[in-house]
């Protein structure tokens, strides 16, 4: 019951898949009831008898729900606003990682600590100061005011990538670098053949870190790409989502079949929409995920 060294015992074992089983549940319940919700006709959600199950699944849901959102056209741009910054972030967080990793210079933990600092710092802070630059800058309403900090390491969160991709490029050994600097080498040649083919796991894990940050980010999307007193040509799903009732309401008024009206069912067709993208990318990666951040020592996140 309780094992040996050799040997795990049942009573531990029986523990440990218990206190997996139960988190589990509590991460996939929500999931499970949305995508059960969002097949449910408006007579199950009258039945009390029927909870998960539908009686029949209602597609038309999700038909009416796509159209509302415009689901293709946000779905490339949530794609765009999202994957050209996490280029950028990998860019521009790989060479300052690189540079503080492998290079000596005065006040280097002083810049460290900064790096941390405006990690830490809340971004409320400094969001109107920043809206007020990219307006002077006259990036306001365009995907630039997402790439250029993206390019100078201050994308969302990019201080924890710096930080991560630092923290790997210090394990890489030294003398693999100084083997190719002794066969002519540059500095950048070193770092493009030798320290970013072996950091796929730091560019593995920044990549889909800074790729889901980009997705979810509503509010600042909307406020300096979508447009706060005046909307520009630039959406996302998520931002699709916060008006959704609106947006399902002025599809109603101008549909020429007939469309049901706004329910439950719908708003869960919307949400399921939303987030499938990032599920079935997490269902392809999640292998090389996992090991990723196995490898790069990160957790919590």
């Amino acid at each position: 019951m309780l094992g040996s060294k050799e040997r795990e015992g049942f009573l531990k074992m029986f523990v440990i898949y218990a206190l997996l089983i139960c988190i589990g549940f509590i991460y996939l319940y929500p999931i499970l009831h949305m995508v059960s919700t969002s097949f449910m006709s408006l007579d199950d959600l009258l039945d009390s008898s029927i909870n998960w199950i539908p009686s029949s699944f209602n597609l038309a849901n999700y038909r009416q729900a796509a159209k509302s959102m415009d689901f293709w056209k946000s779905l490339v741009q949530s794609i765009i606003l999202a994957g050209v910054p996490t280029l950028c972030n990998l860019l521009s967080c790989g060479l300052i990682g690189y540079g503080l990793a492998r290079f000596e210079f005065p006040c280097k933990k002083l810049v460290i600590a900064i790096i941390v600092f405006t990690f830490v710092l809340p971004s409320q802070i400094t969001m109107i100061p920043t809206y007020v630059l990219y307006s002077n800058m006259r990036i306001l309403g365009t995907i630039w005011a997402f790439i250029l900090p993206s390019l100078l390491g201050m994308g969302i969160n990019a201080p924890i990538f710096i930080l991560i991709f630092w923290q790997f490029f210090r394990q890489v050994p030294k003398v693999l670098i100084e083997a190719a600097q002794i066969d002519g080498a540059g500095y950048l040649k070193s770092f493009l053949r030798i320290s970013v083919p072996s950091a796929a796991p730091a560019i593995i894990t920044v990549s889909l870190f800074s790729f889901v940050w980009y997705w979810n980010e509503a509010y600042l999307t909307k406020m300096y790409v979508h447009g706060v007193t005046s909307t520009t040509g630039w959406t996302s799903l998520v931002i699709q989502l916060d008006a959704f009732a609106t947006n399902y309401n002025s599809y109603a008024q101008t549909a020429t079949s007939a469309v049901t009206s706004l329910n439950e069912s719908i708003n869960m067709a919307g949400t399921t929409l939303s987030i499938l993208p990032l599920l079935l990318m997490y269902l392809i990666l999640q292998r090389y995920f996992v090991e990723s951040i196995d490898r790069t020592g990160i957790t919590g996140e």
